[in-house]
């Protein structure tokens, strides 16, 4: 009220100069009547402000406290309206977000099925039931499975493309098969086809997902399946991928060849080092060729084994933890055996001459192989699989290389009419030729190897030190002009650079009963006849200065209560991949590598 007193008459004071400000225009009468008129105005005026406002002054705390709470309950009811609009307005918000919400499915059992969701991420696989559903092979789409039919598949998201009302995405299974799957909006159920838009638009490359849907008939050029294609009718991310790889699957899948001829394009592939592939070793096994080579290599373990059990062999499996070096002038790896040293196994070697000294007379094992060995070269590792092989022989170590020589035509047959599929996966990145053989072994002794090297400007000194790389090479181009065969045997190696188990020559003790035996002008593997008489064994390792530790002890006393003259071969599974299928590094042939600058992943 203080306020308005002072106003009211500032306000009247205003009043009285806006009347004499006018008057002085107007005539003298009027301006007298008109002043007299509006200074009683004012008066009047001034008179009912004050008689209100001591009026106002009058009011009771009664009746300040009534109109002090009708305000402050019309302020509430302000405030509640707001409050309950903006609850509403959440509300309908979050009714609209449930609605539009993506739930993870539990698949629990396929006759339940219409009430789960058609897509959506999968909850954790935790073997929770059995869901009655039949998985389908990409495979055998278009043979056991044809248009009309309604299949699950699973397999892993090779690519998917999203745009507008309409999906396509690759599906690929095992590497090798792919098949295409498509989805269009359905006008009749807009919101529901909205939904899966917008959940195939989540969906991450190389994520495993489970697929169901019709076949209907296509044309298809870009997938192993081309004349039919799946239209979607569910999908669920098994396992989602990180949006950020390491590397496409695409880019790793290029040749050496195809990705240096981009380079002068405006769009250069790019160049995937060994190491960024090793390092994400899975990613880089996805690749159909990489694939490939580990599906050849089972093979040859497969056919390897088949070949030697049809010829009378059994399979053993020998320690890997051993007392003492298996092999003289290998490195060895060496750990903490309960307070002794013991050594990770360099060859099965002792104990598969043993196997025949138990009456095993054909024995063959597959398994690891270790060398402490610093060798950074494309064709060594650490640590190799083994093919090994021992048998007792009757007369000549010529009836081991008859058998191996079999073996090994059995494992080139039945690598290039069975696996014939790999093969030709594997050779559109990586070019190759399948091995030339011979019917009969082809073996060369040392001395026409000799020749043959020196032929072709080597200086082979005294003709009794070990074989050199290029050597090697050279060797094997000259027998394959000669003899037409890129697999071949050389025996009557030097004594002093095979270990101390080889039988010597029994006309010249320079050489031995040992051989090599190579693809396309590399060694792949490496046997002789073994010595069985023990006093001869224990000559030769002091002729080599090795002693004869507590390791060889039960070794040589194994020939002392009687054994079969004997011979046998042991062969690096990944060389052989390596060599067959002419790749440029060993490492490639190897499932996860161990060299000396590698011990992971």
């Amino acid at each position: 009220m203080g306020s308005l007193k002072l106003v009211f008459p500032f306000i009247s004071v205003l009043g009285m100069i806006s009347i004499r400000r006018a008057a002085s225009f107007a005539p003298r009468g009027i301006i007298t009547t008109i002043s007299r008129t509006s200074c009683s105005a004012q008066s009047s005026s001034l008179q009912r402000w004050m008689s209100s406002d001591v009026a106002g002054d009058q009011k009771t705390e009664e009746e300040k406290a009534a109109i002090k709470a009708e305000r402050e309950a019309r302020k509430a009811e302000k405030e509640r309206l707001k409050a309950e609009r903006k609850a509403e307005k959440a509300a309908q918000k979050a009714a609209q977000e449930e609605m539009n919400k993506i739930h993870p499915v539990t698949y629990l059992s396929q006759e339940d099925q219409d009430q789960y969701e058609p897509y959506g991420d999968y909850t954790c696989v935790m073997s929770r039931s059995q869901s009655g559903r039949v998985f389908s092979q990409v495979s055998d789409l278009g043979t056991k499975y044809v248009a009309g039919d309604t299949v699950w598949l699973r397999g892993r998201l090779q690519s998917i493309r999203v745009k507008g009302g309409s999906c396509f995405l690759v599906l690929r299974q095992d590497s090798f098969n792919t098949v295409q799957a498509c989805f269009f909006k359905d006008k009749e159920r807009p919101e529901e086809s909205q939904k899966m838009i917008k959940y195939l638009k989540t969906l991450t490359e190389e994520s495993i997902v489970d697929l169901s849907g019709t076949l209907v008939d296509a044309d298809v050029r870009s997938c192993s399946i081309q004349s039919l294609e799946l239209q979607i009718e569910r999908i669920h991310a098994v396992s989602a991928a990180s949006s950020q790889l390491p590397f496409l699957v695409e880019d790793a899948a290029r040749s050496d060849e195809e990705v240096e001829a981009s380079q002068d394009t405006d769009r250069p592939f790019p160049r995937l080092g060994q190491e960024l592939r090793l390092d994400n070793r899975w990613m880089d096994l996805r690749v159909p060729a990489n694939n490939g080579i580990m599906r050849i290599q089972s093979a040859i373990c497969q056919l390897f084994r088949e070949s030697l059990y049809s010829q009378g062999f059994m399979e053993i499996h020998t320690p890997k933890l051993i007392a003492g070096e298996s092999e003289s002038g290998a490195g060895v790896f060496t750990t903490d055996y309960f307070g002794t040293t013991a050594c990770l196994a360099q060859s099965p070697q002792l104990y598969k001459q043993m196997a025949i000294s138990s009456d095993m007379n054909r024995v063959f094992e597959v398994g690891p192989v270790f060398r402490a060995e610093k060798s950074h070269t494309r064709r060594h590792l650490c640590e190799f699989t083994g093919l090994d092989l021992e048998m007792a022989i009757n007369d000549h170590y010529m009836e081991t290389l008859e058998v191996i020589h079999k073996m090994f035509k059995h494992i080139f047959n039945g690598l290039e009419t069975r696996f014939a599929k790999e093969l030709s996966v594997i050779r559109e990145q990586y070019a190759s030729e399948p091995v030339e053989f011979t019917d009969e072994p082809c073996v060369l002794h040392w001395p026409e190897a000799m020749q043959i090297l020196k032929d072709k400007g080597f200086d082979m000194g005294d003709e009794l030190g070990d074989l050199t790389g290029a050597m090697e090479l050279a060797l094997g181009e000259a027998v394959k002009q000669k003899y037409g065969t890129d697999f071949f045997m050389l025996d009557k190696y030097p004594s002093v650079i095979r270990p101390f188990y080889t039988m010597p020559d029994p006309d010249d003790a320079n050489y031995s009963n040992s051989y090599d035996i190579f693809i396309r002008g590399q060694e792949i593997c490496s046997g002789a006849q073994r010595c069985h008489d023990p006093d001869m064994v224990l000559k030769i390792l002091e002729a080599k200065g090795v002693e004869a530790g507590e390791g060889l002890k039960s070794y040589v006393e194994s020939f002392r209560h009687g054994v079969s003259p004997h011979a046998g071969a042991g062969i690096g599974l990944e060389r052989v991949v390596f060599l067959y299928l002419g790749l440029d590094n060993v490492r490639k042939a190897s499932m996860f590598p161990r060299d000396p600058n590698r011990c992971t992943p």
